[in-house]
């Protein structure tokens, strides 16, 4: 199981990687393991102005549908278009080619208030 240190992690299990004045947002790798092979990411969420905690779309296993959750406030600027044909890229590459949303965070500062690597893996008892 994968735990990049350069990633800040939620509750829900997305993770989060600033980049410049963006944001990439995805599931981390324990959220697939979990979940299984998936089969269907929608999201819808293009453009929209989003607060912490609120719906940007759900991914589709196999056995499961599952809620994805905005990990800071900010607008989602772009969706990861190669998970409409490829959405196994999740399962593969979750925390590089499988990333879902590309946001622009209202304030960069609110990454601080995420989980620390040590943290999620506390959170999941490693």
């Amino acid at each position: 199981m994968q735990f990049p240190e350069n990633l800040r992690y939620t509750h829900e299990h997305e993770w989060v990687r600033i980049d410049g004045d963006n944001a990439y947002v995805g599931i981390t790798d324990f959220a697939q393991s979990e979940l299984g092979d998936i089969v269907y990411v929608d999201i819808n969420s293009e453009g929209q102005c989003l607060a912490a905690a609120e719906l940007f779309g759900t991914v589709e296993a196999v056995k499961t549908v599952s809620d994805l959750f905005m990990p800071i406030e900010g607008e989602v600027v772009a969706v990861n278009p190669a998970l409409n044909n490829q959405p196994d890229l999740v399962n593969n590459d979750p925390y590089g080619e499988g990333w879902m949303i590309k946001i622009k965070p209202a304030n960069l500062s609110d990454i601080d208030s995420l989980l620390t690597v040590d943290a999620y893996k506390n959170l999941l008892g490693f």
